[in-house]
């Protein structure tokens, strides 16, 4: 049987032992966390593991269970519990960590999460301001202490708002903001541009106060919304 030499890669693609417990950017297309009890992460999202790991479907109870019947938006999560290493990616999208600080929230698409600490939790909530005319604009808030790991298509934008300086959002290229910001529909267009097929962008969301949102540099299609 031959030897596998390590010279045959380049040492940029191979993977070092964890240095402490947690979630850390093994590159741009994927997440590495280092388990030691318990953690959670999105169903199918684990591409490799070594170690003594445990993967279980989480349930989200029948709470859970209504609002996402309701709002079509939820967490199909499992719980990765042991000690060892595992690789979490999707669809190679990109991946990166949001740090989520006691007393502040996060709030993101579920389509965009990808895993996070066990020491968080989150609930599915209405988009203040977004109304009906938002499409149904549901999020899932996380609050507590600890990571969050996301991935969206392409490398996201993160653009700080502010009272002075708010922020319009495509609602599809959106992918969360601290929870902090108040958020409205916007309309760019007049009415009578829109009759006339208007260009395309006629409703933003609209963010304003003291954080920052994080944006993908591509929209999201209602088909492929539906995929994800």
């Amino acid at each position: 049987m031959p030897r596998m030499k390590g010279d045959l890669f380049s040492s940029q693609h191979v993977v070092q032992p964890a240095v402490a417990p947690g979630m850390s950017v093994e590159n741009a297309k994927c997440l590495k966390y280092a388990v030691n009890g318990e953690m959670y992460a999105r169903q199918g999202a684990m591409i490799a593991y070594r170690g003594s790991l445990a993967f279980e479907r989480k349930g989200q109870g029948v709470g859970g269970m209504l609002k996402r019947a309701v709002t079509g938006e939820g967490l199909p999560l499992m719980a990765v519990r042991g000690q060892g290493e595992a690789w979490f990616a999707h669809e190679a999208q990109n991946c990166f960590i949001v740090e989520v600080e006691p007393g502040d929230q996060f709030t993101v698409n579920g389509r965009n999460v990808l895993c996070f600490d066990a020491s968080l939790s989150y609930e599915i909530k209405t988009v203040k301001g977004s109304g009906i005319a938002g499409g149904g604009l549901f999020n899932s808030v996380f609050s507590g202490q600890g990571r969050l790991g996301l991935v969206c298509e392409g490398t996201p934008l993160v653009i700080p708002v502010s009272a002075q300086a708010p922020v319009y959002v495509d609602t599809d290229a959106v992918v969360g903001w601290t929870a902090r910001l108040e958020t409205s529909l916007h309309r760019s267009q007049s009415i009578g541009s829109m009759l006339r097929g208007g260009s395309g962008e006629a409703v933003q969301l609209m963010l304003r106060g003291e954080g920052y949102v994080v944006v993908r540099p591509s929209e999201v299609t209602p088909q492929k919304a539906q995929q994800h």
